[in-house]
């Protein structure tokens, strides 16, 4: 007997939403930069004996900052890849592996969450 798994939602109709925890600016020239405070032990001997810092500030490049921007809770993942292939043309054939993967790395690391 074939066993049928149930898929809850497909992955392009579902929204991310930047995390809460996540502050975030833009720079002089509009770029997104995020700041992730260091905790835990491990960062705390680091800070102390090797002068890293309480705050590291995460610079995204012109792509990341155009889908970071995007994720405001109203835009879906195939949204934000056709916005994306509006902005950026002559790239069109690359950004739907662009932004899949840049999206698995940000909630990898829970700066997002899907929904």
């Amino acid at each position: 007997m074939k066993r049928v798994r149930k898929v809850e939602q497909n992955y392009f109709e579902q929204i991310p939403i930047r995390s809460q925890v996540r502050p975030w600016t833009e720079d002089e020239s509009g770029m997104v930069v995020i700041d992730v405070e260091n905790k835990g032990l491990a960062n705390r001997i680091a800070q102390r004996f090797f002068h890293k810092p309480k705050v590291s500030h995460i610079s995204l490049d012109k792509y990341g900052t155009v889908v970071w921007k995007q994720m405001d809770g109203t835009h879906s993942v195939n949204d934000i890849i056709e916005m994306m292939k509006k902005e950026f043309p002559d790239e069109k054939d690359r950004m739907l592996d662009r932004v899949v993967t840049f999206l698995a790395t940000l909630q990898a690391h829970e700066f997002i969450l899907m929904r």
